[in-house]
């Protein structure tokens, strides 16, 4: 998860300098869009490993409120 953040980190520098450097919208334009899958891929995977963690966890010692809980969060993240 550290190594997908840290290239998302140095594809937003890229931008970064892209804007600086005054490049051409639309190659500005496709890599804000590289990020935006890639945070779409670190939230799925976030989301899977949660689930698969902390929510079996809460729901096995009988916390069921998690269950309203990450139905809130799938529509945050779902917008």
């Amino acid at each position: 998860m550290i190594r997908r953040l840290n290239r998302i980190e140095g594809q937003i520098r890229g931008i970064h300098n892209m804007v600086d450097e005054d490049r051409y919208c639309v190659d500005i334009l496709t890599q804000v869009s590289a990020v935006q899958s890639a945070l779409n891929a670190f939230t799925k995977e976030l989301l899977n490993q949660h689930i698969h963690s902390c929510v079996v966890e809460d729901i096995r010692q009988g916390n069921d409120a998690v269950v309203d809980e990450l139905c809130c969060l799938l529509q945050k993240v779902m917008k």
